[in-house]
């Protein structure tokens, strides 16, 4: 169970001093070296276990999951060791959705629900995309979508070798996010904090600010300089917010603990 947990997980560290886990959830592509550098922006009473989807990075050889219910099933089954103190959520793209869709899960079947939910360049779910069905195009127009979302290095994508092992993950991704569907369920008893880029086209303030309707709780609206993926360029400020709130937060409750 060790082993298995720990490729989901990255650290998993179940004997942790912790008193609070951040699990945060990569973007389409990503891997959980995304969130490699967070740890050192956060106090040390908060763990950042970042999650690593199959098909990537240390669980390269494994197939990746082309289904958004796959995904949120096994996290929700993996995740619960880990649950034994607080815990809160963030998830950017597609991160976000997963993030979403996992805590609904686990306070269905589990009553678990995280402290706080960090949704970050992803438009509210119940929204209608009209995006083009990415996971179905050939490589080249693949390729060339790629550099217009500009998360991909021109010389990654100029690299047939490397692009021949990322496109299966990227297109099982875009998968994910094409062929999802919301349904409706009761808003999450917990805050919701959206992050967005300025310069995010794809992205805007409307569908962030819609993210309100999925909490019972209040919703905050946060948005920093940078194009889809701010969050590279904008690291330290968004980690160290997410980190300010969540202490905030444990304050407020020891204070009414007493």
């Amino acid at each position: 169970m060790t082993s298995k947990l720990h490729s989901w997980f990255v650290p998993a560290n179940i004997n942790s001093h912790a008193n609070l886990r951040l699990f945060c959830f990569p973007y389409a592509g990503g891997g959980a070296s995304i969130y490699r550098e967070w740890q050192k922006h956060f106090p040390k009473n908060i763990e950042v276990c970042a999650v690593q989807l199959p098909g990537r990075e240390s669980r390269g050889l494994e197939s990746p999951i082309h289904s958004l219910d796959q995904i949120v099933n096994a996290i929700a089954e993996e995740i619960q060791p880990l649950l034994a103190m607080p815990f809160a959520f963030f998830g950017h793209s597609m991160g976000a959705l997963i993030a979403f869709e996992t805590a609904r899960q686990l306070t269905r079947k589990y009553k678990r629900i995280p402290d706080h939910l960090f949704v970050s360049g992803r438009s509210a779910p119940h929204l209608t995309h009209r995006y083009r069905k990415l996971h179905l195009l050939p490589d080249d127009e693949l390729k060339n979508e790629l550099r217009q979302l500009n998360g991909t290095p021109d010389a990654v994508l100029q690299n047939n070798e490397l692009m021949d092992l990322l496109l299966p993950r990227l297109r099982a991704d875009f998968e994910v996010c094409e062929t999802y569907t919301y349904s409706v369920d009761m808003p999450i008893h917990c805050p919701i904090t959206a992050y967005g880029g300025l310069d995010d086209h794809a992205v805007s303030m409307e569908s962030l600010a819609a993210w309100k309707e999925h909490t019972s709780y209040h919703a905050d609206l946060k948005m920093f300089e940078g194009d889809h993926f701010f969050l590279h360029n904008e690291q330290q400020k968004l980690a160290q917010d997410v980190g300010s709130m969540l202490q905030t937060a444990k304050a407020l409750q020891s204070v009414s603990v007493r």
